[in-house]
């Protein structure tokens, strides 16, 4: 077991995902792929739900999927940095119906492990954010084992 930022991981432990987007039928439509894939998953409906998950969950969640464009263009990056300061090592995915380079590049500076939109011609996004989860789910785990092993080295080394 490793101990980060205060939050517990083991290697074996399901990963909890939390997503946050102010469109009921995302929403639900996220969790139900997402759950049929085996992860636990928390929901939110605005900007002001997702922060209070954030903040008031035991454990920080593994992956957090988040709509750019909430209350305002903002609520995303909010949700990013609410993420990422409860601990580094949350991957976030922004997702959004308007994208733009910009928007992207600010999202990515800030943490975000990627950026999708919604809305591609003849991309099914539920599928592309299934991959994106998995790939994130992966990068998450390697940074853990990374701690985990530099803890166990720095142990040895002062035993």
């Amino acid at each position: 077991m490793i101990l980060l930022n205060g939050c517990r991981y083991t290697s074996h432990r399901m990963c909890h995902i939390l997503v946050v987007d102010d469109e009921e039928e995302v929403r639900d439509a996220i969790k139900r792929r997402l759950e049929r894939e085996g992860y636990k998953v928390t929901v939110a409906e605005n900007e002001a739900g997702g922060l209070e998950a954030l903040q008031h969950l035991g454990n920080a969640f593994d992956i957090v999927i988040t709509d750019m464009s909430m209350e305002d263009v903002s609520s995303g990056i909010r949700i990013l940095e609410g993420a990422v300061a409860r601990d580094v090592f949350t991957e976030v995915i922004v997702l959004t119906a308007y994208g733009n380079v910009a928007n992207a590049v600010e999202c990515m500076k800030r943490g975000a492990f990627d950026y999708v939109e919604k809305n591609m011609p003849g991309v099914d996004v539920y599928e592309l954010l299934n991959l994106k989860v998995q790939q994130a789910v992966e990068r998450r785990r390697g940074a853990v084992e990374t701690i985990r092993r530099l803890e166990a080295f720095t142990k040895s080394r002062t035993a």
